[in-house]
């Protein structure tokens, strides 16, 4: 049964954003740490990120991890709510709304610790697929 301490240490990523507008296809090789402060983990993602054939360059991103009884309560970096999940489903999803545009998360623990997210997004000007595979 997953909990929110078996996300702590490093992780390898490989994430790719399918554009269904047109857009570019966007890739992101790096690394994925949860660290613990604050009384959760710190989720800091780094790596080079390529979109299309344009040069690479460096990109990151910090979220905030918390445990909330069985379910595992994810924030911004300035803490704003983002989502919340059950680690211990294989296949737990969840939903953000950020008007106009919806978000939509399949998380695939099925692997463990091998796993996914799948973000659908949509909105007025923004259709797209991300998945970002995360393994030790």
């Amino acid at each position: 049964m997953r909990s929110l301490s078996d996300f702590e240490g490093a992780w390898q990523i490989a994430r790719a954003v399918e554009d269904f507008t047109g857009g570019p296809l966007v890739r992101l090789d790096g690394t994925a740490r949860f660290i613990t402060g604050d009384g959760g983990l710190w989720l800091h993602e780094v790596g080079e990120m390529r979109i299309g054939d344009a040069a690479p360059m460096q990109a990151e991103r910090r979220y905030f991890w918390q445990a909330n009884g069985a379910q595992i309560d994810t924030y911004f970096d300035d803490m704003r709510p983002f989502h919340s999940f059950d680690p211990a489903q294989d296949a737990p999803a969840a939903h953000h709304d950020c008007a106009p545009d919806a978000y939509d998360v399949a998380y695939d623990f099925g692997d463990w610790p091998q796993w996914q997210a799948r973000w659908r997004v949509r909105g007025p000007r923004k259709d797209y697929q991300m998945i970002t595979r995360y393994w030790r």
